[in-house]
């Protein structure tokens, strides 16, 4: 049932991802790990579809949702590195249409780092096709924001995609997935898209998603324990619990139901936030270049220089909208942030890791100190509790190996 290859000295790596496909855990899933500039791990297994009908393949692509996140970042890096955008500068230096409502003085580095206070669309996620984009960026652009840009964190689950992608198309007048197709994608022979063509829909694993009205957040009952009996990590949890930031960040239309991530509609879209996909193989091989001198076959990414200060700590919570977690962002990049022993709530991501999670499940990251570059995804989504259960266990035996 599982495929593919695996050093031998990585054999508890791949019992681990083998017990979560045969155990029925996780329904289709592939793992690949880049370490030091050679693919020592690239297995997949389990099936496509909820029916168990189709069988996953390695060239099998799958939403990785916010992993989407970290790819988005790569493209706004390499901008950076080539001088054509300035993370200092405010946003409407670029934008100038977005220099209204309050968004006046809103750096290019807020809207990276989840501190522009945006983080949902005030008045309900625009309805419609998810391929008009003019549509989505003019509604943030109007909007005024939550609070104060620059005062607080506040992870942008889905307008950080299309804040960021206006961006790069002001800059570089290409879509994000346009850009990254043709500076990233096609010259290394990078197997994900922002923006799936119909063509490759064939290749494409359904999404088992859960009900939102399933999923439980944790730690309700202490909106009702008073602060005074809290330490600090949980007084900020209860704060963002209070506030509602989470329901207006991951707002959902009455339109869409549950299967709707496998749409057409969705697939096809730019939602660089949100909707990329691919396979672990090339994950592993961008994070892998990445953490490797940003450079592979004559084809540069970025400088190293660039790549460090992306990853370079630039907010770090509490965040309003995710629980009140002390998460690290670079310039895109979910960085190093040590809170993952909270079950399996949130990836684990030590040492000088930087990449990011999906809802999904999915979990892709570099470490440039190891020479590291990681890739897990999956179709199956869990509970919170669970969510990042299969990739925390096989990152920690990982490192395990490693150190």
């Amino acid at each position: 049932m599982i495929k593919g290859y695996c050093d031998p000295k990585f054999q508890k790596v791949y019992d681990i991802f083998s017990d979560a496909i045969t155990s029925g855990f996780e329904t289709g899933a592939s793992l690949a790990i880049e370490y030091q500039g050679e693919m020592i791990v690239n297995l997949w297994g389990g099936y496509q579809d909820a029916k168990k009908t189709k069988v996953w393949e390695e060239e099998t692509l799958v939403n990785v949702f916010s992993v989407t996140k970290g790819v988005t970042a790569t493209c706004i890096s390499r901008l950076i590195d080539q001088g054509q955008l300035d993370p200092n500068k405010r946003v409407g230096h670029y934008w100038p249409e977005y220099s209204c409502n309050g968004k006046e003085n809103t750096k290019v580095s807020d809207l990276l780092c989840h501190r522009a206070s945006m983080f949902g669309f005030k008045d309900g996620i625009p309805p419609g096709s998810f391929q008009d984009w003019d549509k989505f960026t003019h509604a943030l652009q109007i909007q005024p924001p939550y609070r104060k840009p620059g005062t607080s964190q506040g992870y942008h689950a889905l307008t950080f995609g299309w804040l960021v992608g206006e961006l790069i198309r002001r800059v570089d007048g290409r879509t994000v997935g346009s850009y990254f197709k043709e500076e990233i994608a096609d010259p290394l022979n990078i197997d994900f898209h922002i923006g799936l063509a119909e063509s490759e829909f064939e290749r494409c694993a359904d999404m088992l998603m859960l009900p939102m009205e399933n999923i439980k957040l944790p730690g309700e009952f202490l909106k009702y324990v008073p602060s005074f009996f809290l330490p600090q990590i949980l007084k900020n949890f209860k704060a963002a619990l209070l506030s509602g930031d989470f329901k207006e960040a991951f707002q959902e239309r009455d339109e869409d139901n549950d299967n709707y991530v496998n749409s057409h509609d969705w697939r096809m879209a730019e939602i660089p936030s949100a909707n990329g996909h691919g396979t672990a193989k090339s994950l592993a091989i961008l994070y892998g270049i990445l953490s490797n001198g940003c450079e592979r076959n004559g084809v540069s990414i970025m400088s190293e220089a660039s790549l460090q200060h992306a990853i370079t700590p630039h907010s770090s919570g509490p965040d309003s909208v995710l629980f009140g977690a002390p998460i690290k962002f670079g310039l895109g990049y979910e960085l190093a942030q040590g809170i993952a022993t909270v079950g399996n709530i949130s990836p684990t991501l030590n040492n000088k890791m930087f990449g990011h999670a999906g809802v999904g499940g999915a979990v892709a990251f570099g470490d440039p100190e190891k020479g590291i570059g990681y890739a897990f995804i999956c179709n199956q989504q869990h509970n919170p509790k669970e969510l990042y259960q299969t990739s925390n266990l096989l990152t920690e035996e990982l490192y395990s190996i490693i150190s």
